[in-house]
């Protein structure tokens, strides 16, 4: 669809593409979607003040299942969903030498498909875990895209690397009431309520050498998807700093220099950069904070519990705190 007068959900083109095509073959017509999940929503102005494309899907998303009258939606589309590259990421994996190349490219340059994602490659023992988590600010993790993207990415994984079973498939969202078609499209029972939506594979799979493996293109591909990824060095800043955040806050001292020095930087280098994005640390620290507080009180934690996994030492600091952000104190178990 190329309605000019439409957000886009993500600044992917073939994310989009892939989208559109799923939505019609599923007998969706995909302009007409589009105007639904966002009817009443001024789209001349960016949705929710976001200053990210990918900030704009969790309307269509999160009204995707009413529209659609299908609870499995987002699993259908992934079903549908034709993984052929269209871009360098897609294009990366098929030439990479192995699929433990293919995802280290996919973990490196993954902002050029959205700047939601906060993807990672963990590997343990005899298992490895693609962390696919998109994050939204003040939105939790969203159930149709989810699904849509395990599906989609455990077809992309297989074309680029043949046969590849899952071992298991986490998702943060909570499990809905039937699972006939999580376990007929991933081939697992989903684990649900989790810390991060991931693919667990068998880290042997790692190794096996790709079918269409081309290192002269991979590294004429990587060149380019470095020149992308440099034009998008707003979006990946503000999200790796959240993101950098969100794993560390509770459990570690989050400081600028602590922060800085992950991202491979200098505190001052890293402050500069921040404000020339008309941003600062404590400003995207206090954010990360107030998000958590928030989802975590509706979820019926205790305040204690709260005030600690946002970072706080005593419950005094994150009472003030807590009416700064919202003018009163926060409700929850003591």
């Amino acid at each position: 669809m190329a309605d000019s007068a439409f957000v886009a959900l993500t600044h992917s083109s073939t994310l989009r593409r892939l989208l559109y095509e799923a939505l019609a073959a599923l007998g969706l017509d995909p302009t007409d979607t589009y105007r639904r999940a966002y009817a009443g929503v001024p789209l001349a102005a960016p949705l929710l003040e976001s200053r990210e494309d990918h900030d704009n899907a969790p309307r269509f998303w999160q009204a995707l299942e009413g529209i659609s009258g299908d609870v499995d939606i987002g699993l259908h589309l992934g079903e549908v969903m034709q993984p052929r590259p269209m871009d360098v990421i897609g294009y990366l994996l098929l030439a990479a030498r192995d699929l433990r190349q293919g995802l280290q490219a996919f973990v490196r340059f993954q902002h050029i498909l959205s700047g939601g994602f906060a993807a990672r490659l963990e590997e343990r023992d005899d298992e490895v875990r693609l962390v696919i988590d998109l994050n939204y600010r003040g939105v939790g993790s969203l159930r149709q895209q989810m699904e849509c993207l395990a599906v989609l990415l455990s077809k992309m994984l297989a074309a680029a690397g043949g046969e590849l079973p899952l071992l298991g498939v986490d998702f943060r969202h909570r499990a809905p009431r039937k699972l006939a078609e999580h376990r007929r499209l991933l081939g697992v029972e989903p684990r649900f309520s989790q810390a991060h939506d991931a693919l667990i594979l068998p880290r042997a799979a790692l190794a096996r050498p790709s079918r269409s493996a081309s290192p002269r293109l991979f590294e004429v591909l990587s060149e380019e998807a470095e020149k992308q990824l440099a034009g998008l060095v707003e979006n990946q800043l503000l999200a790796r700093v959240r993101y950098w955040l969100e794993l560390n806050l509770g459990s570690t001292t989050c400081s600028l220099e602590a922060c800085a020095l992950a991202l491979s930087s200098h505190r001052s280098a890293l402050q500069r950069a921040l404000s020339e994005q008309g941003s600062s640390f404590r400003a995207l620290h206090d954010e990360v904070r107030r998000l958590r507080a928030l989802r975590l009180l509706e979820q019926g934690l205790g305040v204690r519990e709260v005030a600690r996994a946002c970072g706080f030492a005593e419950l005094s600091p994150f009472y003030r705190a807590f009416r700064r952000w919202q003018g009163g104190t926060p409700r929850g178990r003591s």
